[in-house]
């Protein structure tokens, strides 16, 4: 395992890659996501769609509601969401309410993310990120494609 700079965005990466795992180990579809203000992780997570049998436990969803929990507001102002999958319009709608600051991804996901939408609906993708949202893409893209490309061709 590479050790990254403190702080920076791949280091969160790996933190949010770490939850992936965690749900591979729990035979979930291994996708993590970390919630960091300040450079303080306040919420971890990960796909929890088997384990409780809702279609809507995806690992964004579980950090928002953690990370709502923990500062006991509505709002991730000021937050970055670190997820290992780039997150599909569910998760998007629910990021864009929160108005969190930031999302940095790791691996695209040409099948279901939010991107995707832009030709199925004719709308650029501004339509569904909140104005003053940034968004990064690609951070350790190659270990959290794999991971989830070996997942999926080990269940085939």
């Amino acid at each position: 395992m590479q050790n990254y700079p403190p702080f920076s965005d791949e280091y969160f990466m790996n933190e949010a890659l770490k939850e992936a795992k965690y749900a591979l180990s729990e035979n979930e579809i291994p996708v993590g996501a970390v919630i960091v203000i300040n450079n303080q992780i306040i919420a971890r997570a990960y796909n929890l769609t088997q384990k409780l049998n809702d279609t809507t436990a995806h690992a964004e969803m579980q950090a928002i509601t953690s990370a709502t929990e923990y500062l006991g507001a509505k709002y991730l102002k000021n937050a970055t969401l670190f997820v290992t999958l780039e997150p599909c319009i569910m998760c998007m709608g629910a990021l864009y309410w929160s108005k969190i600051s930031r999302i940095v991804y790791g691996a695209s996901d040409t099948k279901r993310g939010f991107y995707k939408f832009e030709n199925i609906l004719n709308k650029s993708s501004e339509t569904f990120i909140h104005p003053k949202t940034e968004i990064k893409k690609a951070v350790l893209e190659e270990e959290c494609s794999t991971l989830i490309k070996d997942f999926f061709s080990k269940r085939r």
